[in-house]
């Protein structure tokens, strides 16, 4: 076991159960933490059944998977798929129930990207990123037409990481982001939702919509400025989330980070931040172990989408990026995205248990 990354991995989800619990206690009825507990135990119950797992075996699933997923996302257009906050997101099934099979296509598309690059190392860099284009453009299209902007953003710096541990060179990478800077005024344009253009504006100056588009993230501000070294307490009275001030159906997801440095104040939301350092650094040795090119592409994918969750839910909390509705790893409230968490640091898991000494392996790595 690689014990630092299962310690992360527990600690920071109780510690975001707690944090919800903060969240959301001035709906005495909302009983979000208690779900989320459930959810967290059932996740830890994953996360050690899928370390049991070689993740060589995930090879022949991983194609499979992908495809279920994207046709999961591609059912949130059907009378089966839920709206909430404005994006047809969810996808409501019998037995099941409402989940987000967004989250499952980025951990399918991890998986199908690092088993095609695993077999493709040595083809022409250009036919590489065509190909890896290819097979992320059908889950990209779709999350970004519910629309959900944040997820499909996400996939980037996945794709970009992938792309450079395969040995990727730097010249092709740089192609790769000069052509996104490129088409980026044409998704602004055609793309995105009249209030996603609205947050990337207002993101640049937010004077321009104080108390409706920018209304959300000044009061973050408020709230995370005004509570010091130490915050002003675990559900403390007349704070910004007990007065509605921050959004309150957001408080417990997108607004998590607001809610934890009003009430633990600097401390706590640097010991947040180290916890997920010590997690990013966990997997990245384990990265560093990995025998084979395909452990250390799903290490890597794993790795880079954590990375930009929590760089993006924070800096949309203090203004650092624009609002996209992005949740915090094993903090925010959300079942499904907990589920698919546990699952990828299963994977993680597995490369450290499972990676070993060897001729084939080292010729592949």
């Amino acid at each position: 076991m690689n014990w630092l990354l299962f310690a992360a991995v527990v600690v920071i989800a109780l510690a975001g159960v707690l944090f919800i619990h903060g969240a959301s206690y001035p709906h005495p009825t909302a009983r979000y933490w208690q779900s989320q507990a459930m959810f967290v135990g059932i996740g830890i119950v994953v996360f050690l059944v899928v370390t049991l797992i070689d993740y060589r075996w995930v090879k022949w699933a991983a194609v499979p998977v992908y495809l279920l997923s994207v046709g999961l996302t591609a059912l949130t257009y059907s009378p089966l798929g839920v709206v909430k906050n404005n994006a047809k997101c969810w996808l409501r099934l019998p037995v099941i129930g409402v989940f987000q099979p967004g989250q499952m296509a980025a951990v399918g598309g991890i998986l199908a990207i690092a088993l095609f690059l695993s077999y493709a190392r040595r083809w022409h860099p250009a036919l590489r990123i065509a190909i890896t284009g290819i097979i992320a453009a059908p889950a990209m299209i779709l999350i970004l037409k519910q629309p959900d902007l944040g997820m499909t953003i996400a996939w980037v710096p996945v794709i970009l990481t992938m792309l450079y541990l395969c040995g990727m060179p730097l010249r092709w990478l740089a192609v790769v982001l000069l052509t996104g800077l490129t088409i980026m005024p044409l998704v602004m344009n055609f793309g995105l939702k009249p209030y996603q253009r609205d947050r990337v504006v207002t993101f640049l100056d937010p004077d321009v919509d104080p108390r409706g588009t920018s209304y959300g993230v000044n009061q973050s501000l408020i709230a995370i400025g005004s509570a010091g070294i130490r915050g002003k307490g675990f559900k403390a009275p007349e704070t910004q989330l007990e007065l509605g001030l921050i959004p309150m159906a957001e408080a417990h997801t997108d607004y998590i980070f607001a809610t934890i440095g009003e009430q633990w104040g600097f401390l706590g939301g640097a010991a947040l931040i180290a916890a997920f350092g010590v997690l990013i650094f966990a997997c990245m040795i384990t990265a560093v172990k990995a025998t084979d090119l395909f452990g250390v592409l799903i290490v890597g994918g794993v790795t880079a989408q954590v990375f930009f969750h929590v760089f993006q839910n924070i800096g949309m909390t203090i203004a650092l990026m624009p609002i996209t509705g992005l949740p915090l790893p094993l903090v925010s409230y959300g079942g499904t995205f907990a589920l698919v968490l546990m699952f990828s640091f299963g994977l993680v898991n597995s490369v450290w248990v499972h990676s070993r000494g060897g001729a084939d392996d080292a010729g592949e790595s």
